[in-house]
């Protein structure tokens, strides 16, 4: 079953959940803002991809940080302690089954993903 990180009212996550509704694909959410995230699948996912696709450095929440925050994130460790307590820099949505399968929302790449051939 495919798993999708994220918070309910952000638009693109509303896009990835119509567009799995739509073409039939069952999912489980995980609603970063009520559950958390835990420091171990944070950093399953920084074995897959670097930090620097992980956060999302044009959202709201990497914007209003100093750039002393900013410049603090050199590398999984810090990353991963960002991101504990700032889950809405996790770049939405993250869909996964026992991998990544994607980061944020593209309707043709998800076509790819699931849509047999």
């Amino acid at each position: 079953m495919v798993k999708i990180y994220g918070i309910p009212n952000c638009d693109t996550v509303k896009k990835a959940t119509n567009w799995l509704a739509t073409n039939g694909i069952v999912y489980e959410f995980h609603d970063y803002k009520k559950k958390g995230i835990s420091e171990q699948k944070i950093m399953e996912w920084l074995g897959q991809y670097p930090w620097e696709k992980l956060i999302n450095r044009a959202g709201t929440t990497w914007k209003k940080m100093s750039d002393q925050q900013k410049a603090a994130v050199v590398d999984n460790v810090t990353a991963t302690e960002l991101i504990i307590n700032n889950t809405s820099l996790i770049k939405r949505p993250l869909l996964e089954t026992d991998r990544i399968l994607a980061l944020g929302f593209d309707a043709t790449e998800y076509a790819k993903i699931f849509v047999p051939r």
